[in-house]
């Protein structure tokens, strides 16, 4: 195994992890904010997010929810700015990612706008901010990399 497969191999396994990391946080917090939001007697929030969050308001969890799916996002791209380096040898896609990204991220935000008064555009809205939180373009740069006449490093 070469060097560069080791790498994107990491990477990969990274993407994975923080997928994994952000799933507990974000079932969590919304158990925690519906909780809070709904004043119900129990909290399915697991015990150790629980107390990282006693006594947090409505407005404290919510910001937690866009300040760790911001969070995501940049850590995905900068993974698949990573990925991209190691598939095509230089960062030639870097500012392409960079614009996707941001192209993507101003759709779903204003999707969720135009939702209250077209309540379907929501789920649109979520499933694209949902994409670039995970290592779904990740996955696709990767894929690139077993195409047939790539260039690589």
């Amino acid at each position: 195994m070469t060097r560069r497969q080791v790498l994107m191999l990491l990477l990969m396994a990274v993407a994975v992890a923080l997928g994994a990391a952000r799933d507990f946080l974000t079932v969590n917090l919304n158990y925690q904010i519906a909780f809070v939001e709904h004043q119900q007697a129990v909290s399915y929030a697991h015990s150790l997010f629980r107390g990282w969050t006693t006594g947090w308001d409505l407005a404290d969890l919510l910001r937690l929810k866009w300040l760790i799916a911001g969070a995501m996002v940049g850590a995905m791209l900068g993974l698949c700015i990573a990925m991209a380096h190691l598939v095509f040898g230089d960062h030639r896609y870097r500012r392409a990612l960079i614009i996707g990204f941001a192209v993507v991220a101003v759709l779903a935000l204003v999707l969720e706008r135009l939702s209250v008064a077209h309540p379907p555009f929501y789920g649109v809205s979520v499933k694209l901010l949902h994409v670039l939180q995970y290592p779904v373009p990740l996955f696709l740069i990767w894929a690139a990399s077993l195409l047939p006449g790539r260039q690589s490093a």
